[in-house]
């Protein structure tokens, strides 16, 4: 069977609900603060609450963090591949969600960062599993220099799911060339797809994004209104949206990777995967917190 083996950070995520952000120099008073298991685990929770097997291959600490996390996954049921780095917590990230569901974060690396050769070498990966990267491993130096001398090696019988995130401006170039080259997904918000093309229109940036991987499938987000799927010698599709009672975008784009995932390793079309995903993040939308994907029949309940 299929797994989703994810190569990215699992963090903890400090979630305050504020009316707005505040002006620089400024101050605001927090209606409530969280402390939640996020980052990379938000993509395998969705997709192990789809039916997706899920391993965790990224670092995790030693301290309360590290502790949270590794309760948090094997409460979803997700395997954890590597040993604790002792000496280093998990990282924390400041997770600033506004009035109008808008969110912005703050990030302190921690173990996560320090996945190097020797924990990549405990990565056996099987014909049909899903290769999760994102671009905050890219962004840690450690996780840079043994994952760009790694992924090439990756068999042809893995699928290569990458997720450059918001900090794909401030890659390095040789970096980012590698991830889209070995890519055989690549999944993006529209701004995200904006950044790496330089098109503003997301049905252009899919097309120009796709042809630059060589012929990776491409899923360009576009909140409330759905998504972009171009795919392989044919012409980009919008999927719409799901209608939902937005509160919260924390994670919606983690949940429709999660859920799309899983469908696609279900042997779904691309484009059904697509719309199942768009309900799914409908639903992560409707909750505060950043893990807050539906299960496969609450996404079922949601399309009937």
């Amino acid at each position: 069977m299929s797994r989703l083996v994810h190569l990215g950070n699992a963090v903890v995520d400090l979630v305050l609900q504020v009316p707005a952000a505040p002006d620089r120099g400024g101050d605001v008073l927090a209606r409530a603060a969280s402390a939640l298991v996020g980052g990379g685990f938000n993509v395998m929770a969705a997709a192990s609450r789809q039916g997706l097997q899920v391993v965790y291959a990224g670092m995790h600490g030693a301290g309360p963090r590290g502790d949270q996390v590794r309760t948090a996954l094997v409460g979803e049921g997700i395997e954890v591949l590597q040993p604790v780095l002792p000496g280093r917590d998990t990282g924390l990230v400041v997770v600033i969600v506004e009035d109008d569901g808008e969110r912005s974060f703050i990030t302190a690396p921690g173990a996560e960062a320090q996945l190097d050769a020797d924990a990549l070498a405990r990565v056996a990966l099987l014909p049909g599993d899903y290769a999760y990267l994102t671009g905050y491993s890219l962004a840690h130096a450690c996780n840079r220099a043994a994952l760009v001398e790694w992924l090439p090696s990756v068999g042809e019988g893995v699928v290569v799911f990458f997720d450059p995130g918001p900090l794909v401006v401030s890659l390095p170039a040789d970096a980012l060339a590698v991830a889209l080259g070995r890519s055989d997904w690549v999944s993006a918000n529209a701004a995200e797809a904006t950044a790496l093309t330089g098109l503003d229109d997301a049905v252009d940036a899919a097309r120009a994004l796709r042809d630059r991987t060589g012929g990776a499938g491409v899923v360009v987000r576009c909140g409330p209104a759905g998504c972009v799927v171009a795919l392989p010698e044919a012409d980009p599709v919008m999927v719409p949206g799901v209608a939902a009672a937005a509160v919260d975008l924390t994670g919606a784009g983690d949940a429709h990777a999660g859920a799309f995932i899983a469908q696609l390793a279900r042997g779904v079309d691309p484009i059904a995967a697509a719309r199942w995903a768009n309900a799914a993040a409908a639903l992560a939308v409707e909750h505060v917190g950043p893990a807050t994907a539906p299960t496969y029949g609450e996404v079922a309940a949601r399309l009937a």
